[in-house]
């Protein structure tokens, strides 16, 4: 078990080795790497450390004008809405990334036999933020360059997919054990949508990496109806957000997928019995899957308290070591 974003804002350890310092500054000293990754490994002792970074780090590595403002999230200050923004996206290279490959050797070295997982972020994710310039509800300006321009788009998720390979490949080499492809906002497309516009780009992704011998595991929020397609892009490993139920979701995807999480995060701010009671109700419907890693739905919230979360692992290395 481990918890998507287990290093974070909910850790007093973590607020104090940030104050001061923006998150893209973090994310590129290997110091503040190793050390925020291993904070919640020291705390909770999960059976696995995530690499800490963010979504947009490689995007900000081949010079995309942006930042990670308090608040808001990552904001591009020229939106990728045309051809020529569309070329400006080169390709990533591992030198572009230098404090990657630092920051997972001293951290494997660290961590010994516990696993590390590589992090990346996904191509329609990237690229709703590059063309939004920031969050966005509706994703309106990106459905609309990918009904209206589907030749452009496929080029913008080409870039993007490559350059997300190359992000993980580069953790790879360094020693990660495994790798997640987090695909936040995907849940706003039909079925339809991705089958067609994204499907292909993330099928090429997981089938670059299928030759490097490591768990392969796809993420997406909201994804109930596409949980089928994401098990067919190729992961091994398929995270399920709190809102389906781990067996119902284990008749959705395909044969020899494992399955990730999915206690909602809310509850963790419930009396320790209702913790309890959930968390033994994901780990036996967890069972109907061919594997089972468990995880919340999504993220740690800002405002959990860190002594429930070393408690709920407590609990569940008890209840699956009987």
């Amino acid at each position: 078990m481990w918890f998507m974003r287990q290093a974070g804002r909910s850790l007093p350890e973590y607020r104090r080795v940030r104050a001061d310092v923006p998150m893209l500054d973090a994310c590129a000293r290997p110091d503040m790497i190793v050390e925020i990754t291993l904070q919640p490994v020291r705390r909770y002792d999960v059976d696995a450390a995530i690499y800490f970074s963010d979504i947009v780090v490689p995007l900000k590595a081949i010079g995309v004008d942006l930042d990670i403002k308090t608040g808001v999230g990552p904001v591009v200050a020229d939106p990728v809405r045309d051809a020529e923004g569309v070329k400006r996206l080169r390709a990533l290279e591992p030198d572009d990334v230098p404090f990657v490959t630092e920051a997972v050797g001293e951290l494997t070295r660290e961590l010994g036999d516990r696993p590390l997982i590589g992090f990346a972020g996904a191509p329609f994710t990237l690229a709703s933020y590059l063309i939004e310039g920031g969050p966005s509800k509706n994703h309106e300006r990106t459905k609309a360059l990918m009904y209206g321009e589907p030749e452009l788009w496929a080029d913008l998720m080409h870039r993007l997919a490559a350059i997300t390979v190359e992000f993980l490949r580069v953790q790879i080499a360094a020693g990660a054990s495994a790798v997640q492809l987090f695909d936040s906002w995907v849940g706003a497309l039909s079925a339809e949508d991705y089958r067609e516009s994204v499907l292909p780009h993330t099928s090429w992704i997981f089938d670059q990496l299928s030759g490097l011998d490591v768990p392969r595991i796809h993420f997406g929020v909201g994804t109930g109806e596409l949980l089928g397609l994401l098990s067919e892009a190729g992961a091994d490993v398929v995270g399920v957000d709190w809102r389906v139920p781990l067996d119902k979701a284990a008749q959705r995807v395909q044969p020899g997928t494992a399955l990730q999480g999915n206690l909602d995060p809310a509850t963790l701010f419930a009396p320790w019995e209702v913790v309890a009671r959930r968390a033994a109700d994901v780990l036996s419907r967890g069972a109907a899957a061919e594997g089972h890693v468990f995880n919340l739905g999504h993220g740690v919230l800002p405002t959990t308290d860190p002594d429930v979360l070393a408690r709920l692992t407590e609990f569940v290395h008890t209840e699956t070591a009987r």
